[in-house]
């Protein structure tokens, strides 16, 4: 039988976190009980060239399973994960690369 572990965060650690347990507890509610209502919403976080109209098309039939998420949509990967950082926080550090040789590292920007 397995065993739940239980870590407790730091006190300033947690004061850095974008939502509290409570928050957390009433998104997962929500993601169980209307999906496609949460994950529409959660969907808005990202900028859209085309944005999607369907938020999900899944089958579980035997023989055709399918799983699509904002099919209809189209995203640029590069615009949400680096361009739209540039204005806000173009100088903090953006990837923190590390060489084999752990004293070898180099932050890289957004810019």
């Amino acid at each position: 039988m397995s065993q739940i572990h239980k870590h407790t965060i730091p006190a300033n650690i947690a004061d850095r976190c974008l939502i509290n347990p409570q928050q957390y507890e009433a998104m997962y509610q929500q993601s169980i009980n209307v999906p496609d209502t949460f994950w529409g919403e959660q969907g808005k976080i990202l900028d859209w060239i085309k944005p999607y109209q369907k938020v999900k098309n899944t089958s579980f039939a035997p023989g055709n399973v399918s799983i699509k998420w904002y099919e209809d949509g189209t995203l640029n990967l590069a615009a949400n994960c680096l361009d739209r950082h540039l204005q806000e926080n173009g100088d903090r550090t953006a990837i923190i690369w590390e060489g084999d040789d752990a004293s070898q590292s180099k932050h890289i920007s957004y810019k």
